[in-house]
């Protein structure tokens, strides 16, 4: 599997990404930086956690709108799996990539922790590695991961199975609704996550309940 991994100022868990995708795939990533206006060919496109720009304006807004996200959009229209972990799934959704949005955590605090995930929806791309209703442990660090959507983007999401993991077993830290925790866009390539599952890959992490996505999708692309 080709990888590429987006570099932006503030971001802190692109090496963490790097290191996971190496491990897995046995190829490091080539890595992208913010001002790129072509995306190398690759089979997937992770944009890391962090705090990129840090977070001015709303988190992810301001990455949203740099020159390598309109690379990313004409990739991801062409089929390209495209991943955001953390802030980065506030980018895929300030750029409009996904559905929905991110508030403040309920709590009005910073949650790092671990929780559990139900594999809401094991037919995607990502989450092919999983049994449907899968429960996984994977831990979580964020501010802002408050899912909402309107009740009609809500109910299209949910219909269309684009949940792609929920918050598990009274873990949900956050506050989001009905427990969405990740979803993937109507086609299906494109993955927006909180929880850091390149952060549970081995056994030195304390377990290997992450890996899975990422072999499932080298599986994919082998």
């Amino acid at each position: 599997m080709k990888s590429a991994v987006v570099l932006l100022p503030g971001l802190n868990r692109d090496r963490d990404m790097i290191a996971a995708l190496t491990k897995i795939s046995g190829k490091a990533p080539q890595t992208v930086w913010q001002t790129d206006t072509e995306i190398p060919d690759v089979d997937l496109i992770v944009i890391p956690g962090g705090f990129s720009y840090g977070d001015y304006l709303r988190c992810g807004a301001i990455a949203a709108r740099m020159p390598v996200m309109q690379a990313i959009r004409e990739k991801a229209e062409k089929g390209v799996m495209v991943m955001g972990v953390c802030n980065g799934f506030q980018i895929l959704l300030e750029a409009g990539l996904l559905p929905g949005a991110l508030m403040r955590n309920a709590s009005l605090k910073f949650v790092c922790r671990e929780v559990k995930l139900e594999v809401s929806n094991a037919n995607t791309a990502f989450t092919r590695g999983y049994a449907p209703g899968e429960i996984i442990r994977c831990p979580v660090a964020h501010h802002d991961g408050n899912f909402f959507a309107d009740a009609e983007t809500l109910k299209r999401i949910e219909g269309e199975g684009q949940i792609a993991f929920r918050y598990a077993e009274r873990t949900n830290p956050n506050g989001s609704i009905n427990d969405i925790a990740g979803i993937v866009s109507e086609r299906g390539n494109v993955l927006g996550m909180m929880p850091h599952p390149e952060n549970l890959i081995e056994s030195a992490h304390g377990g290997i309940d992450g890996r899975a996505l990422f072999s499932g999708l080298l599986g994919l692309a082998a």
